[in-house]
């Protein structure tokens, strides 16, 4: 199967709008004409780069692209020129999609005497359909290919065609170039929902937009949401058709989500938990997750606000301890999924592990080391630690800067924080912790040490205003590594 099956599928829907923006509609049957001219356009060309943010002509580019049967490529278009042009350079024939490109393809008329044969499309399953550039905080970008299968396996394992109640309508805000934003599109296509983009963030706008297009569905990252939080008033946060609101792509802290909690009451929050490679989501924490944990007496109930939920359909997770060992419940260790929506390839070369003793490989192929510490509870609850490349090692200890990190916010004057371990010629490793919000080092300190044993107290505390982020949330922790060596060497 091929994702121009969803486009085939929505476009029984005729004059049923599915995507806006800017205030323009594309209905089903325009979305399908619109793409098919765009395939006519692209055939020859070994990929299409898609270098804008969103707009109404992304979903006709994407599927263009699929009926052409080349890979979709969305770039950042945020990045600096150097990099920009060193990404541009890797696709030299590729057609290149600015701003001012766009708008042709809204116009463009099909060629009805070319015809797209769906039994040969539905033979490319195993063709790259996309390529997303992984963020490169740390080093250069990595090209991530997702197959037509993995995107199909996603969709077709949590969503039901045709399910979404009429009238139903999903604000995307997240950039087109984030692996959230494409499966978004394909995911509430399917299900039936209208699309509503929005091809910048501001917390107020966002807001006036959820009310106009009276928006059900949202999904944001998690620098979003805190922006929501703090600059929308909760009397004012008055949104009576949104039932849902999806947040992930980074860690989010804990008392943004009690506060959007408080926000939003009749909203069911959803945290959701996967990578570029996976082709989205993972695990989930569902709305009942969050309302159970939040009323719930029982601090091991309510400590699941802070996780990530429990694995989707179709998906294994599998903690594994520094042995390569299935670790037990409890026990943190590096984590591993498999399934058939997950990737795990980056050009030629495959990231997958045929390892794991938990189940003989089956039908999800083989394991992918998503580089992410973490563990499962006894309920198969997911708690990310962090990335185990930040793992801090302090005389010897292994120390999660999570851990911290919780402990951190949770403090009445903290809003953010990042821990880092600096080089010390006799610790190994000294904490830093750098924190967005108010207070006295030495009482921030002392917070810390009576929540967790000294060796994890940081050696200082640093104020700053803001910390560096990529524009989906994504702490730069490089960058903060570089600046605290210098001042705190």
């Amino acid at each position: 199967m091929n994702i121009t099956m969803i486009l085939e599928m929505v476009a029984s829907d005729g004059d049923r709008p599915v995507v806006t923006a800017n205030g323009r509609s594309l209905t089903a049957s325009d979305l399908r004409a619109r793409a098919r001219a765009a395939a006519h356009r692209f055939r020859g060309r070994p990929a299409v780069l898609y270098l804008s943010p969103s707009h109404l002509a992304y979903p006709v580019a994407l599927f263009g692209a699929a009926l052409a049967s080349i890979p979709f490529i969305p770039l950042n278009y945020r990045l600096g020129e150097e990099q920009l042009a060193r990404l541009l350079a890797r696709h030299p024939e590729a057609l290149v999609l600015r701003p001012a490109d766009l708008d042709a393809l809204l116009s463009a008329e099909e060629d009805a005497e070319e015809r797209f044969d769906a039994a040969e499309l539905a033979q490319d399953q195993d063709a790259v359909a996309v390529v997303l550039y992984t963020s490169g905080t740390t080093a250069e970008p990595k090209a991530a290919l997702l197959r037509h299968r993995h995107l199909l396996a996603y969709v077709l394992n949590t969503q039901e065609f045709a399910s979404a109640e009429e009238g139903d309508a999903a604000l995307v805000a997240v950039p087109p170039y984030h692996v959230a934003g494409l499966m978004n599109l394909l995911t509430n296509l399917y299900s039936g929902r209208r699309l509503v983009y929005l091809s910048a963030f501001d917390a107020g706008e966002w807001l006036e937009t959820a009310r106009r297009e009276q928006v059900t569905h949202a999904l944001v990252v998690p620098t979003m949401l805190a922006r929501i939080v703090a600059e929308v008033p909760a009397d004012d946060a008055h949104t009576p058709m949104l039932r849902s609101l999806a947040y992930g792509g980074a860690r989010t802290p804990r008392p943004v989500v009690e506060r959007a909690l408080e926000i939003f009451p009749g909203t069911g929050f959803v945290n959701a938990y996967g990578l570029t490679e996976t082709a989205s989501s993972v695990a989930v924490l569902g709305p009942d997750d969050h309302r159970e944990a939040l009323a719930s007496a029982d601090p091991a109930v309510r400590d699941r606000l802070g996780s990530v939920g429990r694995a989707l359909p179709g998906i294994e997770i599998e903690i594994r301890d520094d042995d390569g060992k299935p670790a037990r419940a409890g026990e943190t260790g590096l984590v591993f999924v498999r399934g058939e929506q997950i990737s795990g390839e980056y050009g030629g070369r495959s990231a997958l592990d045929a390892g794991g003793t938990s189940q003989p490989p089956g039908a999800g192929g083989d394991w992918f080391s998503t580089r992410d510490r973490g563990r499962l509870d006894p309920d198969g609850y997911l708690f990310i630690e962090g990335r185990a490349d930040d793992t801090i090692i302090r005389g010897g200890e292994n120390i999660a800067p999570a851990e911290i990190e919780d402990v951190l916010v949770a403090h009445p004057g903290i809003v953010e924080a990042a821990v880092i371990g600096v080089p010390d010629p006799e610790w190994g490793q000294r904490i830093v912790a750098v924190v967005v919000g108010e207070g006295d080092p030495a009482e921030v300190r002392q917070w810390v040490k009576d929540r967790l044993r000294s060796s994890k107290t940081p050696d200082a505390i640093v104020f700053r205003a803001e910390l560096p982020k990529t524009e989906t949330g994504k702490l730069l922790r490089r960058t903060l590594l570089a600046e605290l060596e210098t001042t705190h060497a």
